[in-house]
């Protein structure tokens, strides 16, 4: 289950158990409605309650990514897993982003903000 906030042209995206293909195109359809307003847009992923994704989901990343490459400034994941670390890493390099990794939202926030 994910659930995703609107501030101006940031999108915070926290996830809930295990991410789902729907999951992950409510998320797309919400980009594509930032893009629609902004031209670019930052976004918060707060994965620190996600238990896992699929394969489908995985590989949709990939795709979206690399389709809207240059529709991001900065990502921050907020993560203390690994895996997901590694994820992270590896997005950053399909995103023309700033992609972080944050152990928590209110760092994650900041550097979003600019106040770090």
């Amino acid at each position: 289950m994910i659930v995703i906030e609107q501030e101006a042209d940031l999108l915070k995206v926290h996830v809930y158990g295990e991410m789902t293909i729907q999951d992950f195109r409510e998320f797309e359809a919400r980009v594509m409605q930032e893009l629609d307003t902004y031209d670019s847009v930052d976004l918060l992923f707060d994965l620190g309650n996600m238990s896992g994704f699929s394969v489908d989901v995985a590989l949709e990343e990939v795709r979206f990514s690399k389709a809207h490459a240059q529709d991001y400034r900065r990502v921050a994941v907020v993560t203390d897993d690994q895996w997901l670390v590694w994820v992270t890493w590896l997005a950053g390099r399909f995103a023309h982003a700033d992609v972080q990794q944050f152990p928590d939202l209110d760092t994650a926030s900041n550097w979003l903000r600019g106040d770090s």
